[in-house]
């Protein structure tokens, strides 16, 4: 093995008497190089995506939700309280309710959500960073709202304008004749502040004091329609969130955030599978170029083969420098491809070169998960081409 690498080493840095040759091999290394760069800052990008869509989430979704399975309300029991206030994870509890409503204001309409939200609501999200305009509902003061941009863009309703109320109704439930002039049970609230987020969040909601949302929809004081955790730093939700499931029973379903937003993950993980299927697809293109070059230099080298087998050396042990040439050249690109892929994904995280948006990065984030993919895959499919050219070689071939 060591006469082979030794051999190998010599092979790859010293030039060969056809000039084409040497002419292949940079094309074969510098190929290599970019498909390594491109693989590994795809990836990064994906990553900085996923972080970045984290960072959106954080703001709309608790880390934990309970709701019921059957229904859309449950009474918010002591046992329930209990259960939930001797859990030494748990950081912060907030009861909500939420229900489809129908939203009027002078003469434009706008159906959305409700989301009656108790004091304990700031301990779940960051306010001050969902919070964009305005102030955020009190319970001291009865009958205020915090709407979305998107909704007030909708609306034509200018936050700061403390005119007209805006009408929030919900059908009256029933059976029979319905009496249009008397079919909604209806609140007047007064829009105090205005939330930004992700494009469906807000044109999604209209957060109210949690005893506006239970007037409107007429419940009981301790009826809600879900309960929201915050968790303490470093607890695994998903362990969590198994172990509550276990312990609340059946009767109610225990969802992580990343549970409540299923498809978006799904989506973003598909796209990140595909476009690694398609970068690694474009590397094994270019690693043909590897087999050409290796197969050139076989050609050129026949007879030093032939002294070298003459002088005892066995057919595998021939083909080993060559797989280890073809190996080292592939391994030489893939170093050269990530270094300077590792210097663009670490620029762009500290100078924000390439912008989505006038104040938005194209997020990106370095990660050493990517790294060892990126070093796998290109080490595998090297050997791989290694390999295939290195079967050109035969006794027959070497006596010729």
């Amino acid at each position: 093995m060591k006469f082979s690498l030794y051999i190998a080493k010599r092979y790859l840095f010293s030039k060969t008497s056809t000039n084409a040759i040497n002419i292949i091999t940079f094309i074969a290394v510098f190929g290599v190089v970019v498909g390594a760069l491109a693989l590994f800052v795809i990836l990064s990008g994906y990553s900085g995506l996923r972080t970045f869509s984290d960072s959106l989430l954080k703001v709309s979704d608790p880390d934990i939700k309970i709701t019921v399975v059957k229904g859309k309300s449950f009474k918010y029991s002591d046992d329930i309280h209990q259960e939930l206030l001797q859990n030494t994870k748990i950081k912060a509890i907030s009861k909500t309710i939420e229900e489809r409503v129908f939203l009027q204001y002078k003469d434009k309409n706008q159906v959305a959500f409700i989301k009656g939200v108790d004091e304990n609501y700031k301990d779940i999200i960051p306010i001050d960073t969902l919070l964009a305009l305005g102030t955020w509902v009190d319970p001291e003061f009865k009958n205020t709202a915090v709407i979305g941009y998107g909704i007030s863009y909708k609306l034509s309703l200018n936050v700061a304008n403390f005119g007209e109320p805006l009408q929030i109704m919900v059908p009256k439930p029933g059976k029979g004749f319905v009496n249009v002039n008397n079919a909604f049970r209806s609140i007047s609230t007064q829009v105090i502040g205005a939330y930004s987020g992700p494009e469906e969040f807000q044109n999604k909601y209209v957060f109210t004091e949690l005893s506006s949302a239970q007037e409107l929809l007429n419940y009981d004081e301790n009826q809600i329609s879900g309960i929201e955790l915050k968790l303490k730093k470093d607890v695994n939700s998903d362990d969590f969130q198994e172990k509550l499931q276990d312990d609340l029973g059946a009767a109610f379903s225990v969802k992580t955030r990343a549970q409540l937003n299923a498809l978006y993950y799904k989506v973003i993980n598909t796209e990140r599978f595909i476009s690694y299927l398609i970068f690694t697809l474009i590397l094994a293109i270019a690693l043909f170029n590897v087999i050409g070059s290796i197969i050139m230099m076989i050609i050129d080298k026949r007879k030093n083969l032939k002294t070298l087998f003459n002088l005892g050396a066995s057919i595998d042990g021939i083909k080993k420098i060559f797989v280890l040439q073809g190996f080292l050249l592939t391994i030489v690109g893939m170093i050269v491809g990530v270094a300077i892929g590792v210097l663009l994904v670490l620029i762009q995280q500290r100078y924000e070169l390439f912008m989505i948006t006038e104040s938005l990065a194209y997020p990106v984030e370095f990660r050493w998960t990517n790294l060892l993919v990126v070093i796998f895959t290109i080490s595998i499919l090297g050997f791989i081409a290694s390999k295939v050219a290195s079967s050109r070689i035969s006794k027959d071939f070497i006596e010729k």
